[in-house]
């Protein structure tokens, strides 16, 4: 008897939390499709390049990069405009200038379109809400609410499960999972302002450094 295989759909920025979720997904089993977006983020050519090498190391050879240049237009995020600074003084209260308006409903609209042609029966997303920046669209209430859409509105065979296997872990928690399971730290990029080292001062930076540190464990990528 043939076997159907579990495919999942993992969105991988690059970062840290999306690699461990893809991680996560192919050790329950899952054969990995790889989803990456260049969204005129300001770190956009370093972020590419750390998810082809996660996906080598990964051996998922099929993968999608979508460009999504209408970001840029848009503007009102530290992350895709030019015009407004990236904070470095420490981590705020509230919803910092680097959310981007709704990237994550917009990431997951697309996502579903590649799921349900691929067969998918799961698409995963690195989502953090309980040590995140502060952002709305990383909310596990908006996650499920985005599963009962895309599957209200798509084929009635159709029936994707949203995982976030991370929504509910602290970033320490996450950097001890990722050591556990061997992810490849040294691949992954966190940066929001810098592509060669990274700043250590942006609030994604002071989070990532913050969770090595409370695991005890170095972070093998290089600071300025």
């Amino acid at each position: 008897m043939i076997t159907k295989k579990k495919i999942a759909l993992c969105i991988m920025s690059g970062g840290m939390d999306s690699t461990l979720s893809a991680y996560m997904m192919k050790k329950r089993g899952y054969e990995i499709v790889a989803l990456h977006f260049n969204y005129e983020q300001r770190t956009q050519k370093k972020e590419l390049e750390c998810f082809h090498a996660i996906c080598d190391e990964l051996k998922v050879s099929n993968r999608y990069v979508l460009d999504l240049d209408f970001f840029a237009q848009i503007g009102a995020s530290a992350l895709t405009d030019t015009n407004i600074d990236v904070p470095t003084g420490g981590l705020e209260e509230g919803i910092p200038v680097t959310y981007v308006p709704f990237r994550n409903g917009i990431f997951l609209s697309m996502a579903a379109a590649i799921a349900e042609k691929e067969g998918a029966e799961a698409i995963a997303i690195g989502v953090v809400e309980e040590d995140s920046s502060g952002y709305p669209d990383c909310r596990e209430s908006f996650i499920e609410s985005m599963q009962q859409s895309i599957n209200l509105g798509t084929k009635d065979e159709t029936n994707i499960v949203i995982e976030m296997p991370l929504v509910h872990l602290k970033k320490s928690q996450i950097v001890k999972q990722a050591l556990e399971l061997e992810a490849a730290l040294h691949l992954t990029w966190s940066c929001y302002k810098s592509e060669d080292k990274a700043c250590g001062v942006c609030d994604s930076c002071r989070l990532r450094l913050r969770g090595f540190e409370e695991a005890g464990a170095e972070d093998p990528i290089e600071y300025r």
